[in-house]
């Protein structure tokens, strides 16, 4: 029978918890916003993690990229205290990348609602009754 989950699934599960308290408590730095990690993505190795992440409140691109950078600048001090919470042989390389997700969601969202809207303005034609029974 297989697993439900596989090792590095259940690995970046728990790097996803522990790295959201992590960078909530430890990284103190101005420019990151409020970030929300809202995946991470394991090698098979278990060498590298992507941890895919939002930042609330910045819309900008130089406001992300900024974020992204100061966060991956301290991927090692996040790497160093991952591996005093989590019980594994080795802590992989960690690599923040924006996902983008979140807002291309919102925009589709947006150009449902507004298809829709135009959509009820427009008034329903009658369809013929056929009369030969």
């Amino acid at each position: 029978m297989a697993k439900e989950y596989s090792r590095t699934q259940r690995i970046g599960d728990q790097m996803q918890r522990e790295l959201a308290q992590l960078i909530r408590r430890e990284v103190k730095d101005p420019r990151v916003g409020l970030v929300t990690i809202t995946a991470v993505e394991v090698s098979r190795d278990v060498g590298h993690a992507k941890i895919f992440i939002t930042v609330m409140g910045q819309d900008s691109a130089d406001d992300i990229a900024q974020s992204i950078k100061v966060l991956n600048s301290a991927a090692g001090f996040l790497r160093m205290q991952l591996a005093r919470e989590m019980k594994l042989r080795s802590v992989p390389q960690l690599h923040f990348h924006y996902d983008e997700s979140v807002v291309r969601g919102a925009h589709l969202s947006a150009l449902i609602e507004r298809a829709v809207a135009e959509d009820n303005q427009h008034p329903v034609a009658a369809e013929p009754v056929d009369t030969k029974e």
